[in-house]
């Protein structure tokens, strides 16, 4: 993967969190997602407190709060899931604007839309902050299982390249006058599926053997062994601590 390969959820700059390595950022947001959600749901100030530090590290990263709020779209099925849960839940009951809802649905309701929003929004944070292949470089040096590493890095790597081939077939039936307009064309498709298939399972093929005759033997070599400094990984202790301090009031208070 090209060292300027990059996503769409990231964005470019130069800021105190997009300085700091990714391996400091991932520990970080591994344990302010665990914080958030150890807390206790009915400590509904806690939250608020956490979607404060959210706003602050999106600040200190220069990332526009638009571009961050539009990427939270993905949790839209969340969404839909956690409006379902006080009318389908059972247990007490209370009128809310005339229509019966369950307490239990409700407190469910808000457990999922807070803390996945949260844990949704620092998950966007990291990725609006470090390139694909910082992120790679992060997870081995937090000594994620070198396969899983690999099997991660090959899927970012060609899910473009198998995007394009999707592309260039679909280019090629609309040439010859190939339109899906029903129920009668999926036979078509199910065989552009199909064909799909042998080409990336062929391509991975020759992939992997250029990879043998290079010397691989099941473990890519690490080029770049970044490490952090005790004041990087104290800075990007910041957020889980001070969610932490939090978390713990939140069950004494």
């Amino acid at each position: 993967m090209g060292a300027g390969h990059a996503h769409k959820l990231y964005r470019h700059g130069h800021s105190p969190v997009h300085d700091l390595p990714a391996h400091c950022k991932l520990a970080a947001t591994f344990a302010f997602v665990l914080v958030v959600v150890s807390t206790p749901r009915e400590a509904m100030w806690a939250f608020g407190l956490y979607a404060v530090l959210i706003a602050a590290v999106t600040a200190v990263a220069r990332i526009p709060a638009g571009f961050l709020l539009r990427r939270l779209v993905i949790e839209v099925p969340f969404v839909l899931f956690a409006v379902l849960m006080p009318f389908v839940a059972e247990g007490e009951r209370v009128e809310v604007l005339g229509m019966s809802l369950s307490v239990s649905g409700l407190w469910g309701a808000w457990n999922v839309l807070a803390k996945g929003t949260l844990g949704v929004a620092a998950s966007v944070l990291l990725a609006s902050t470090t390139e694909l292949r910082a992120l790679l470089l992060g997870l081995q040096q937090l000594k994620l299982p070198p396969l899983l590493v690999q099997i991660a890095s090959f899927m970012i790597r060609y899910g473009d390249v198998i995007t394009d081939e999707l592309r260039r077939m679909s280019i090629a039936r609309r040439s010859r006058g190939f339109e899906a307009r029903g129920v009668r064309h999926w036979g078509v498709l199910a065989m552009t599926a199909g064909a799909l298939f042998i080409r990336s399972y062929e391509r991975g093929e020759r992939v992997y053997l250029a990879m043998v005759s290079r010397g691989y033997a099941g473990s890519m070599p690490v080029i770049d062994d970044i490490a952090a400094t005790r004041a990087q990984w104290a800075y990007a202790a910041v957020l889980p601590v001070t969610a932490l301090a939090v978390c713990l009031m939140g069950w004494t208070l």
